[in-house]
Parts: C-alpha cells; structure tokens; sequence
C-alpha cells in the first residue's frame, strides 16, 4: 500500500500532523457516509469555467493534502472518456497522479506546513477543483456537443495546464523540504506541460469533415448514409442504448446552453439524423428528455418501445415509413388506408400522401434483436409480405452470378439490385462482398454502358461503407478504373465516383493510391465544371485526401485555389463553409499560403467577416489568422480592407471559436504595430 494511503496509525512513527490528519481523514469519511461524496458537490461549487469562486473558510495545510489527494482518486476514477478528448483527458489525469508523491512528502512533514505553502495548496487543490469539473464533462457529457466544440475544450485543458504550471512554480520547495527527487519530478511535468502548449494541437479533420457532411442541410444525396453511420460509430452513438443516454446528456447541455442556441440546434439535428439511420423514434429532446419506455412482455423479456407497431403494440416484422415519418406494421398501416383513413394513426395528421417506404434500419435491428432473444411473436403468420421478406442468400449469389451474365440486360439489372439491396442494409454489404460482388463490380466499371458504369460505381459507393470493404475493394485494383470513370463517366457516375473516393479515402493507405493514380486533378476538375452536387463531393472528397500533407501540394500543382475562389464569390451555391475550410487546410502549407497571397484574397475574406454568416465568419477569421501569423502583409491588407471593427465585434458577439480567432488577429494586429 502507498503510505499515501496508509492511516497514522500504520505510520511506524506518526507525527503531530500526522494525528492530525488521521482525525480530519476519519471526520471526512464520516462525512461522506452521512452526505454522500462531499468533494464531488464541493468541487463543483468552487469553480465555473471562467475561474475560481469560493467562499469556503481558510483551509489549513493537512486538510488541503487530503482533499487534493481525494480529488486525484476522484478523476482517476472516472473510467473512460469521450473520444474526442480521450488524449487530453487520460493525460491531465497522469500528470495529477503523478503528484501523489508530492502530497506523499508534504503530509509526512515533521513540523507544520509554512503559511506560504498553505497559500500554494489553496491555489493548487482550486486547479483541480477545476480540472475534475472539466473531466467530469468529458466522461458524462455529449458526444456531439464535445465532438462539435472540440476545439474550445482543448482551449480549457490549455487553461488548466496554464493554472497548474503557475500554482506548481507558486510552491515552496525549500520551505516545505521535500525530497530532491520529488521536486525534479515536479519540475519535468511542468517542462513537459509547457512544452505541450507550445505545440499546435492536430485537430480530428476526418471528423470534422464527416460532421460538416452530417450537419449540411443542403445535400440529401445517398451517401450520407455512409457518412452518418461512420460518425455515428466514431462517436460510440451506433446503439440504441447509447443514442438513449445520448438524448439525455444532450437535454441537460440544452438546459445550461439555452433550446434555442444555434450549437443545440445543430446538435439535435446530428442526433436526429443518428436514430432516423437506427430506426429510433425521434422524439423532442426538451419535452421528453428521459429514456423512452420499455414494455413487459411474459418471461420477463424487456421488448424496446419502437419495436413495437403503435397499432397492433406487436413486435414488427416488416416496418414501414408513413408521410408523417412515423414507422408503423406494414400489414396494418395498409388495413388503415384501406379503411379509407387520410390520417396517421399516431399523431393525427393529415397525410400529403399514402406511400410506405420499407424502415430497413430498424428492421435489421429488430431481427438482430430477436435471434439474441429467440423470441416469437404470437399470431404473425402471413405478416411478411414479398416486398418485405429479408434478402436470402441465394438471392446474393444469384444476383452475384448475373454480374458476369453474357446479356447486358441482365447484368445492367443484376447491378441497379446490388447498388439498392447495399444502399441501406448493412448486413447485405457483408453479403456481397463474402460471394464475390467486388470484383464482379469493378470488372462492369470498364463497360462503356453509361448505365452500368453507374450502377456499378453507386454499388461500390454503398459497399464501401463496410471497412472491410474499403480494403477489398482497393485490393481488386479498383481505384484507378473509379478515376477514370471520375474523368470520362457520364455527370452522374462522375458524382458517385467522387463520394466513392471519398468514402474509400477514409483508409490512409487509400488517400496515397488515390494520389498516386492522379485522382486529386480528376477530382479539381469535378470541382470546376461539376453541378451543385458534383462540386460538393468534390470539395468533400479532396478536403478528406488533402490530410496528407504531401496531398496538399498535389491539390494546389492541380489547380485548386482559383475553382475554390470561384466557390467563395458564389453565394448561389451555398458552398462558402466548405470553400472556407478547404482553404484552411491548404494555408498550412507554405506553397498553399504563396498561392493563396497571390490572389485578391484578403478582400474576399474580409467581405465574408462583415457580411458572412455566424459559421463564415468564423471560418473567414480562422483562415485569415493563419495568413497573418506568417507573414504580416496580409493583416495590413487586412486593415486597408476595413476589418478591424469587425473583429473588434466578433471578439465580442461572435460563436466561441470565431470570437478567440478575432481576438488572435487583433493580438498579431498589436504585436505588428498595425493596431490603428
């Protein structure tokens, strides 16, 4: 045992102090067994995330140690962390432990801890205060609220590493003598702590272009499927059980942060999206905050509420989608309609119109659910209908064969059924892949039949949601025949070879194939004489190959900033997010900032700060930071452009991260002598 952890009494030789300490350690676990866990309300009290309040009375030395000491065995105790802050958080966490030693010595002391020391402790159990209210939102909160503000938490973890070096340079080392090894241990952690602000953090970008992708409001194309199911899974938010605590974390951020809020707005829409995919009911996050009801069936088997039809209170078989958006048993929605209502059975509304669309997702969760449970419903013979019945392996292999079939008809049709059957239903992608779809498919890519070329490079798109599949997909060689299509197919196959890349992109082996085998020109390209859509998958797919540093360069040789500025002026395309944040990928290459400074660029953003959106603007801010901290022409241009009262307003009204940019350039405006 750590004689940090030892009572007095185990002390071979206790001392006054240490009598002292063994009755305010037995007074506060009598405390906790009578009020619960008193550091956790206490720390909570003592802090918010501007500073430190507190109006506790003045603490003494020993109480100190054992409350600091308590608050690391508290945050050590948190377990696992949100993804997004799961470096940080884990690091914070190692170097609080790594103090224990420190208390170690200080509560062993032989004579009484100096005032001055006292004053340290105070300032330094205040940082940990801080520090576990800051894990604590990263070990409770939500997942997409921290995904979405990641950046402004990394700014906090800086502000408590900031704190934490000063209370620890605050310490008297040589007024409380503790041992030389101690104090070099201490010592490094601060080196090592400094040293780490200096350093730019490497913000997620795979993440951040899935959630731009997510939150677009703009592109309901099929592929978003991929992409919501992917971040769902970076997330950790791909069950229904994690989507219910989802709801809840989200509700409470909601109560803090105000409904209307333009963050909790976006946040609900991503979650949204989330159980549309799972086939979750989506309820209002405010009204309904707590995890929706489960209903008792005999034996005691707990069946989840949206598995069960609101008419009949069955488990579904076949789930359909009605005009109202609410899932209901195909067999008795149709009776329903059949019975000459216009109505939703649920919510009452008048319907537009009577159209079911099968609820793949849920139906797949469902028959999951019932294999794991082996449970049968009751009375459902002649519920499943034809065009409900799950796809059957013979139907793969069958329609696997017809690929290679000698009669274009069959083969255009065998690849439209594939490019369908894998669009939504995870398990068919498994499928096909397993019986050979993939190489059957690349093969048709070759065809100069502008249908099949489409349906077969759609199909690819849809299986290579599977990671797996990415893998066997670029083995088959399949990435220079997708760019060639990308080049020469016909405009709606040129769009779906984009989004395939995009999504095969996802594997950093494939960002460097895609490169090595010109997809990046094919891809600028796509982006200057493409539709609206086709210059979204563009940008998209280029923004996700241009992580690799050395694929920046390829982007800029290719041609990218002028089509990219083109993108910025028209605002009919409502691509000024996407333009904006390719650009701030390629100004942190020097050959991207030498392009970019060679455009009338500095205008074009300071138009965007004074007259962009919340979003422009802060993605304006952030592009035009980057500029000016390499070289100070482009803040002086800046200034002759009008920028500076607007920044003096966004450092004041703007989103978080737009208003620590604003107040970044106007601290390079001052450092420059360009302040007017």
């Amino acid at each position: 045992m750590s004689p940090l952890l030892q009572t007095p009494e185990e002390s071979t030789a206790p001392s006054r102090s240490g009598r002292k300490l063994a009755r305010t350690t037995m007074g506060l676990e009598r405390d906790k067994k009578r009020h619960g866990d008193v550091e956790d309300r206490r720390g909570d009290t003592l802090v918010d995330e501007i500073g430190i309040v507190t109006t506790a009375p003045a603490p003494n030395g020993v109480d100190l140690v054992q409350e600091s000491v308590s608050l690391i065995e508290y945050v050590a105790r948190l377990g696992d962390f949100r993804s997004t802050q799961r470096q940080e958080c884990y690091s914070l966490v190692r170097r609080m432990k790594s103090l224990l030693p420190l208390f170690d010595e200080i509560r062993f002391l032989g004579s009484a801890i100096p005032p001055n020391a006292i004053a340290s402790l105070s300032k330094l159990k205040k940082v940990f205060c801080l520090a576990k209210k800051l894990l604590k939102t990263c070990n409770q909160g939500s997942k997409i609220y921290l995904a979405l503000e990641s950046e402004a938490m990394m700014v906090k973890f800086h502000a408590v590493h900031e704190k934490l070096c000063q209370a620890l340079d605050e310490l008297p080392f040589d007024e409380i003598e503790v041992s030389v090894e101690v104090r070099e241990q201490v010592e490094l952690m601060v080196t090592q702590l400094r040293r780490g602000k200096r350093r730019k953090d490497t913000q997620d970008m795979e993440l951040a272009v899935d959630l731009m992708a997510v939150s677009s409001k703009t592109d309901e194309r099929n592929a978003d499927i991929a992409i919501i199911e992917r971040l769902a899974k970076k997330l950790d938010l791909n069950t229904v059980e994690n989507l219910k605590k989802e709801t809840i974390a989200i509700s409470n951020v909601a109560k803090e942060r105000g409904q209307t809020s333009e963050c909790i707005e976006q946040i609900v829409e991503i979650l949204n999206k989330f159980k549309q995919v799972f086939g979750m009911e989506v309820i209002d996050v405010f009204e309904d905050p707590v995890k929706p009801k489960l209903l008792l069936k005999p034996g005691s088997l707990v069946i989840p509420h949206e598995f069960l039809c609101p008419i009949t209170l069955e488990v579904m078989r076949d789930p359909v989608i009605i005009a109202s958006g609410q899932t209901f048993e195909r067999e008795s929605i149709q009776k329903w309609f059949d019975s000459n209502h216009r109505t939703c059975p649920k919510t009452r509304e008048r319907l537009g119109h009577l159209s079911l669309a099968p609820n793949h997702a849920l139906k797949n969760l469902i028959t999951q659910w019932r294999e794991t449970n082996n449970y049968k419903s009751p009375n459902t013979e002649g519920l499943a209908s034809p065009q409900g019945s799950s796809i059957k392996q013979e139907e793969i292999s069958s329609l696997v064969e017809e690929l290679s079939s000698c009669q274009l008809k069959v083969q255009r049709r065998a690849a439209k059924d594939i490019r369908m059957l894998s669009k939504e239903n995870a398990e068919s992608r498994i499928l096909f892949a397993e019986n050979g779809a993939i190489p059957a498919l690349v093969q048709l890519l070759t065809y100069p039949d502008s249908k099949i070329q489409e349906h077969a490079v759609t199909a690819l798109l849809n299986l290579s949601i599977n990671d797996t599949n990415k893998k066997l997909i670029a083995n088959e060689q399949a990435i220079p025949t997708i760019i060639d299509v990308l080049r020469n197919g016909h405009m709606e196959s040129r769009e779906n070879s984009a989004a395939a890349l995009f999504s095969l992109s996802m594997l950093d082996e494939n960002k460097v194939t895609i490169a090595l085998s010109d997809g990046i020109p094919a891809l600028v390209e796509l982006l200057e004489q493409g539709t609206v859509r086709g210059k979204k998958d563009a940008v998209t797919a280029l923004f996700n190959l241009c992580l690799n540093q050395a694929n920046k360069a390829r982007a800029i040789d290719a041609g990218i900033v002028p089509p990219l500025l083109l993108l910025l002026k028209d605002k009919k395309l409502n691509m000024v997010d996407e333009a904006l944040s390719m650009f701030l990928l390629l100004v942190t290459h020097p050959q991207g900032r030498y392009e970019i400074g060679q455009l009338s660029f500095i205008g074009t953003l300071v138009d965007i700060i004074k007259k962009g959106t919340p979003k422009n603007k802060e993605c304006a801010a952030s592009v035009l930071l980057e500029l000016s901290s390499n070289n100070s022409s482009h803040i002086l241009a800046a200034l002759q452009f009008g920028v500076y009262e607007h920044l003096v307003d966004i450092s004041e009204t703007g989103t978080n991260r737009a208003q620590r940019k604003a107040r970044g350039l106007l601290q390079v405006m001052k450092t420059s002598d360009q302040l007017p």
